[in-house]
């Protein structure tokens, strides 16, 4: 029967990453098949509008101006270099495009305005607009919902006790207020976290405690894998276990049945196994194409020839009526 759940106990989440790997791989695909089409993938592209420069300290972050990196902050981008990328996401199978800004927070000035423009026009191509801006207040929100947003991504990366290991410049609470005025706009959550940054196991069930007690879960769950940028604190951070990032993506799927669980940062490092494994286990999003802000995916090509030897078909756009 379908029904989800929002009381979910940190010790029931705890119990479910401790089972046997082939049980909860059971369990994860049987919840899978329920509530999604088995074939179906939703392909998301990524347009990096506004590189470099944040003022953050996210210890993984190659976009924090604090770290020597080798990415260079750039000016954002015009609304009609941002067009022609949706366009061209659409037309390789693309049903989410998502617009991220290396800010800390929305300024009410001419980019803000800039980026509404985005919004609108591709939201007007029948795609589903996703942004990630950093926090936003209610009526920043309430602007972007108007103009068409159908997503707002904005992660809250690991969990709460471990989360200032990783940022100090912006707390956990201050990421849960942006949520919070995302969803009084009306706008769908996109929300997940990032795996593999010294954490452990405990803080992965507790993160995704924090995002299976909220009514109603996001409905876009991005699971990225650290991917380690030279002059970043976390460079030398040690590899994670591939089973351990597996179990995540199958305990996500069942605290969360009716949620997108996207395969985000990450994928390079992961073989066509290790990806195929990840969509059995109900992972049923990827981002798709070059680069994911400043971190490289695998090309398009690879992608959908993974995608035709799975038998896995793009999901359609479902963007919101204005």
């Amino acid at each position: 029967m379908k029904e989800l759940k929002y009381d979910w106990t940190k010790a029931e989440v705890d119990a479910l990453f401790e089972l046997p790997f082939f049980e909860l791989a059971h369990q994860a695909q049987t919840i899978h098949r329920l509530w999604h089409p088995a074939s179906e993938i939703q392909l998301c592209t990524l347009s990096n509008i506004k590189q470099g420069g944040c003022p953050e300290d996210c210890a993984y972050c190659p976009q924090a101006a604090r770290y020597h990196t080798d990415v260079e902050a750039e000016p954002l981008l015009s609304v009609s270099t941002v067009l022609d990328q949706a366009r061209i996401a659409k037309e390789h199978g693309a049903s989410r495009f998502c617009m991220g800004a290396a800010w800390r927070h929305v300024r009410d000035n001419e980019e803000f305005d800039q980026v509404l423009s985005m919004v609108r026009e591709v939201a007007d191509m029948g795609l589903e607009v996703c942004a990630t801006l950093g926090m936003v207040n209610n009526d920043q929100a309430q602007r972007l919902a108007d103009a068409g947003l159908y997503a707002y991504n904005h992660n809250i990366d690991t969990s709460p006790d471990f989360y200032d290991q990783i940022i100090s410049t912006r707390t956990f609470d201050e990421r849960i207020e942006t949520l919070q005025a995302v969803r009084d706009a009306g706008i769908t959550v996109c929300c997940g976290g990032i795996l593999g940054m010294g954490e452990e196991t405990t803080d992965r069930a507790a993160m995704l405690h924090v995002l299976a007690t909220m009514d109603p879960h996001p409905e876009s769950v991005p699971i990225n894998r650290l991917v380690k940028a030279p002059g970043t604190p976390l460079e030398d951070q040690d590899d994670l276990d591939i089973f351990d990032f597996l179990r995540t993506i199958a305990v996500a799927r069942i605290l969360m049945p009716g949620s997108m669980v996207r395969l985000a940062a990450g994928r390079t490092e992961m073989s066509r196994e290790a990806q195929a494994l990840a969509f059995l286990l109900g992972a049923n999003s990827i981002f798709y194409g070059e680069k994911l802000l400043t971190t490289p995916n695998p090309e398009a090509n690879e992608d959908r020839e993974l995608l035709e030897v799975l038998g896995l078909e793009p999901r359609l756009a479902q963007p919101p009526t204005r």
